[in-house]
């Protein structure tokens, strides 16, 4: 994955020399608060597939918590990214400690207008757009025990195949509610 390559005229990390703060202030001019999260969710899940993770959206956690971002890679390991799209968004976020126990490493994905140090410091940090993200603060690792990895990348595996199901078959809800 890319890291922050140095700072933009304005003082702001950038993205291999690309100022990040104006698209987003403009994409969120523009599409709102659900416009620049899934801008940024994009950017995030593109750089976990640089680093090897496969990734889902809006999963739901044993929990019953739903997680922005979850990924796993084929050596089985968790990693969970909570996107938050404002200063007042992260402020709301009360939940998100309870996602590092279904996880070996936690982030927080920002745009490049997010002032960093109201991340907690046992948090990683990635700074994204629509196109990427960089790890400015790596995220500790706390490995999670056999049985708990495996619950999760179970988890994961049902979620993802039976998306791809109804992707491909939009009917399915429908034969399955008719046979029960």
């Amino acid at each position: 994955m890319r890291t922050v390559d140095g700072d933009d005229e304005d003082g702001g990390p950038d993205l291999d020399g690309r100022d990040l703060g104006g698209p987003i202030l403009e994409e969120a001019a523009r599409t709102g608060v659900a416009g620049v999260a899934a801008m940024l969710t994009r950017g995030v899940r593109r750089a976990l597939a640089e680093r090897g993770f496969n990734s889902l959206t809006e999963f739901r956690l044993a929990s019953g918590r739903r997680a922005d971002v979850v990924a796993v890679n084929e050596a089985g390991e968790v990693v969970i990214v909570e996107v938050k799209s404002s200063v007042a968004d992260f402020r709301a976020d009360q939940k998100w400690p309870e996602y590092q126990a279904f996880c070996d490493t936690f982030y927080f994905a920002v745009g490049a207008d997010f002032p960093a140090d109201l991340i907690p410091p046992e948090c990683g940090l990635m700074v994204a757009d629509g196109f990427g993200a960089v790890v400015t603060r790596e995220a500790p690792l706390v490995k999670l025990n056999a049985a708990r990895r495996r619950a999760v990348v179970l988890r994961l595996a049902l979620t993802a195949s039976g998306r791809l199901h109804r992707q491909e078959d939009p009917m399915l809800s429908m034969a399955v509610d008719m046979r029960g």
